[in-house]
């Protein structure tokens, strides 16, 4: 079975086909919520406090649910407006923005108090489109979401390289901030696996909170 980011660019595949099944997919659901309970642990956020969180490639707003069962405030982006579609017939509460993370991160320096990311990373490490270099477009994404967090904030973003070839093209560690940290691979290449926490991708990255 071929891998999503290799049938079509994100915006073509998920389609409002493909966004209905995050709206009835029980298994879809249930992984996607807890890897973002993971993700939002590993952001060490202050007990008791509302917090802004970004969640980058949103989708239909799953992941928000979970910030939102917290107590925390969010706003999501995402290249699929089908998909953007369906996190708004939801309801949701946070807000929603169609861009290309690709293209960056268009929001204010310091605005958020951390960053998640389940399953949407991955597509940058692809090609998809002439003159897109995945690289430049990488590294364009960690430095504006860098920008976006304020003073001590986290990332914690879970993707699924197609092989180790892919994952080298992330940019070098001495390139990115070291408030982002980033999470992957969550799965091994068995649909069926069960779900299991990220592990670090980058030492340098603090691995508990302090």
């Amino acid at each position: 079975m071929s891998r999503p980011e290799e049938v079509a660019p994100p915006e073509v595949f998920y389609d409002a086909t493909e966004a209905g099944k995050y709206l009835h997919s029980t298994r879809m659901i249930d992984v996607q919520s807890q890897m973002a309970e993971r993700a939002v642990e590993m952001l060490c956020l202050p007990e008791g406090r509302p917090c802004m969180i970004l969640d980058v490639g949103c989708g239909t707003g799953l992941s928000g649910e979970t910030l939102e069962e917290d107590g925390h405030q969010w706003v999501g982006i995402d290249i699929s407006r089908d998909m953007l579609d369906v996190a708004q017939d939801r309801e949701v509460e946070g807000d929603l923005v169609h861009q290309d993370m690709g293209l960056g991160m268009p929001f204010r320096e310091g605005v958020f108090d951390g960053a998640i990311s389940i399953s949407a990373i991955q597509w940058l490490c692809y090609s998809d489109r002439n003159g897109y270099d995945p690289r430049k477009r990488l590294l364009l994404f960690f430095q504006s979401l860098y920008k976006s967090l304020r003073r001590g904030g986290r990332a914690a973003l879970q993707f699924y390289p197609q092989a180790r070839h892919r994952s080298r093209i992330l940019p070098h560690p001495a390139t990115l901030p070291t408030a982002v940290a980033a999470h992957g691979p969550a799965y091994p290449a068995a649909a069926c696996a069960p779900p299991r926490a990220p592990r670090p991708y980058r030492r340098r990255m603090p691995s508990s909170c302090s």
